[in-house]
This record gives C-alpha cells, structure tokens and sequence, in this order.
C-alpha cells in the first residue's frame, strides 16, 4: 500500500486509515453494533499485514474501549515506530467533563496515553470546536502537548471553515502549533465542505483525512436497505434521514456506474473521495473481512471524468452538519 504525504507536514501515511470506531466493547458507549477485543483484533491485524499503518481513534469511542483495545494489541503486531496512532479530544461520557479546555485537554491526553500504552501519539485531533472555550487558550494547550512530547502533530475535525482559519491565525499569531490536517465528512451524498473548508485547506496545505467515504455504508448498498447498522447507528439517522429523497438520486448513480465498471458501489464511492485533491487517506471501518478485501481490490480504480460528472450530477445543497 502506498505512502502519501498529510499535507505539507513530514508526514507519511497509508493510503488508507483504519477508522476505529467499529472497535469496542458494546456495553460501554451505547454503540451496540462495536465489536468487541476478541472480534477486533483480527480485524485490526489484517488491516496491518494489508499495508495500513495508519489508526484513528478518539478518547470518547466506546468511552475509551477503542483505545484500550488499540493500545493492547497493535503493540504485539509492531514497533511504535511503524504505527501512525491518531486519537481525538473534546467528548467525553460524562458531559461535565466535555470540551477544550486547558484543564481537560491535559487530562484527557494523559487519559488517551494510559489506554494506548504509549508516550505519545502522532496525530492529536480536536474532535469539534467548542464554542465555551476562547480559541487561544485551545491552541496554546494543544501546543504545549506538543512541546511536552505527548503528541506529533495535531489536527482538527468536523468544523465551518471560518472557525478553522481563526484558530489556524491565532496559532500563527503567536507561534504556536498549526493543525496539519481536516477530519471532515466528505462523500457522494455530503459534499457541503467543497464550497469552504477543502479550498482552504488547499491554500494552506492542510491535509484531508475524510471520515464516512461510504457515508456510514448508505453508498455502498441501494437506497432504504436496512441493516443491524442502520437499525441501532442513530448518529446516521441524524446525518441523513432528512436528506434521503435526494440522496437515492446519488446512490442510484453510484449503483449505475459500479455496474459499468464491473466494480462495488463502496469501490466507486470510495475512489471518488481518494480523487479528490488533497485528500492523503480517507478514513475506512469495517466489521467483516471480507469488506476490507472488497476495499483493498478497488484501490486500483480511477474513475473517469465522464463516471466523476455523472456520479456528482445528482447532488443538490445539503445543511451544514457540524
């Protein structure tokens, strides 16, 4: 599996980043549908032997279940050196305990360490902006982990793209750590980050690290299919129930193009968002081997500029979800 280069930092990562969310024990997060130590570990370690290098997480998965899982098992598979670990900071279960403050961004990096079994990470990420919290002292803490030597780089997920240039400004203003990378949603059916946030990043050589490529598994399958995911992920149903007329127009151009080329919907979907420019790994999850297999054979598809008009033909604005 190729490297690439998380925008303009020294940062080489896989292709593709293994999103561990799926990841963690059921009882603990109420995600009934995570898979526990025994199911993820296999999991985890055919996405390593594939080429992945490169694992995101965040304190709040399966309040902290992910990350204990990661820090017991990918410890046995490699070198720290070999492994690229992202973890993210600003939810928590407790909703006193949720934000970026100085105080909590110092406990909860502590906290994310002690489950990883490890001194440091290399991708510190913001999970949302926290609108209680004055953007500098964010940043300033955010730097001082850094100087600590308990995080790499950091990065930002999930914001509008004014909240990112200031937070990126006031870093520059004062000669603080910048964020090096976006975790934002950017696929077939939520394209709404186009219009701002990815030219900026372009401008800024901030690199992109999309989550949901496959939109949570709704481009990889027909419109109204239900699954045990769809059934028990209410966090989907907020980010598409509304939109679902409009998004079946998308999702039957992805099922019309994946029968042309002979290849799945998830491959086409998913070869869209590795087109895009800036895009250095899109994050991917999966329950099942052979899904990760299907993914692993569509890393050779391009799709054509005709395939690429016609896949975005259908789109119409979504609302902002932040």
């Amino acid at each position: 599996m190729k490297r690439n280069r998380l925008g303009r930092s020294g940062l080489q990562v896989s292709e593709l980043c293994l999103g561990c969310m799926t990841f963690g024990e059921p009882l603990r997060g109420g995600h009934p549908w995570t898979l526990p130590r025994d199911q993820s570990e296999p999991l985890i370690r055919q996405a390593f032997e594939a080429g992945i290098n490169f694992f995101d997480t965040a304190n709040v998965y399966s309040d902290g279940s992910s990350e204990e899982i990661l820090g017991d098992y990918l410890w046995t598979l490699a070198p720290r050196d070999e492994i690229i670990l992202a973890t993210k900071v600003f939810g928590d279960a407790r909703p006193e305990r949720q934000g970026l403050s100085r105080r909590l961004i110092f406990q909860q990096i502590d906290a994310s360490l002690r489950r990883l079994k490890t001194d440091h990470v290399d991708l510190y990420q913001i999970h949302r902006w926290d609108p209680n919290t004055p953007i500098e002292e964010t940043m300033e803490a955010l730097h001082d982990v850094v100087k600590a030597g308990k995080a790499r780089y950091i990065g930002a997920s999930t914001m509008y793209a004014w909240q990112f240039a200031k937070a990126q400004g006031v870093a520059k203003a004062n000669g603080w750590t910048r964020f090096v990378s976006m975790q934002n949603q950017v696929n077939l059916i939520y394209r709404e980050e186009e219009r701002e946030m990815i030219p900026l990043c372009l401008d800024q050589g901030v690199g992109l690290i999309p989550w949901s490529p496959i939109a949570r598994g709704h481009l990889a399958r027909p419109a109204s299919t239900v699954t045990p995911r769809t059934e028990g992920d209410a966090y989907a149903r907020y980010l598409y129930a509304k939109t679902e007329a409009a998004d079946a127009e998308v999702i039957r151009a992805v099922e019309a193009v994946a029968a042309e080329t002979g290849r799945t919907m998830a491959q086409v979907a998913l070869a869209w968002v590795r087109q895009k420019p800036g895009v250095a790994a899109p994050i991917i999850g999966f329950s099942r081997p052979e899904q990760f297999a299907e993914t692993l054979k569509g890393l050779d598809l391009t799709l054509s500029p005709d395939h690429v008009a016609r896949l975005e033909a259908p789109y119409i604005p979504h609302l902002p979800l932040h």
